[in-house]
């Protein structure tokens, strides 16, 4: 007998490595300091399809696997919060992964569309609030000379948070209307 718990852990660590590669690969558009892609939506579409333990374990994974290859460190702990902390915090999306679940099966696309796209929303402030906090805590140096660091890191994470989040829900509207069921969780026996 297989365990039926095998499945979600090994589509989070694929899902996370793709958000990586989506990541390190993909343009994104990039103004100043400001990044704007849409790497999340493996973390997402597992999220919806697992829930929230399972999405926030991709994200933990994705934000691991960024301080081996891409990271952007000034201080130890602004490291921990911006990588093991605000990476699984996009999971959030899997609160609402029932609602999904329930408006796929009974083929309310609409409806289905509306709630995951709030998921992403979710999931982007989710993560976003950490940036933001690391972003006036460690980053607040860089900002321009009489501006507010707290406000400097609120804008400039509010663009990104923004531009990722329409970014990630133009992808898995696209997606949701191609395929539905990719969203739909099952389990192998």
């Amino acid at each position: 007998m297989r365990s039926t718990k095998l499945q979600p852990m090994i589509e989070a660590a694929i899902f996370a490595v793709l958000a990586l590669a989506l990541d390190m690969f993909v343009p994104s558009i990039k103004i100043a300091t400001i990044s704007i892609s849409f790497a999340m939506v493996p973390v997402f579409i597992i999220s919806l399809r697992w829930g929230f333990k399972t999405g926030f374990l991709s994200g933990l994974i994705w934000g691991l696997l960024q301080l081996v290859f891409d990271p952007q460190i000034i201080h130890p702990l602004q490291g921990f919060i911006e990588f093991v902390i605000a990476f699984p915090f996009i999971g959030f999306a899997g609160l609402l992964k029932n609602p999904v679940q329930k408006a796929l099966n009974n083929n309310k696309k609409g409806l289905g569309i509306g709630i995951i796209v709030f998921a992403i929303f979710v999931g982007s402030v989710a993560r976003y609030f950490w940036h933001f906090l690391a972003g006036f805590i460690y980053w607040g140096m860089y900002a321009p000379e009489g501006m507010d660091p707290v406000f400097y890191s609120f804008t400039f994470n509010s663009i990104a948070m923004l531009g990722s989040f329409i970014s990630c829900s133009v992808v898995l509207v696209l997606l949701i209307v191609a395929s539905p069921r990719f969203f739909i969780q099952k389990q192998t026996m």
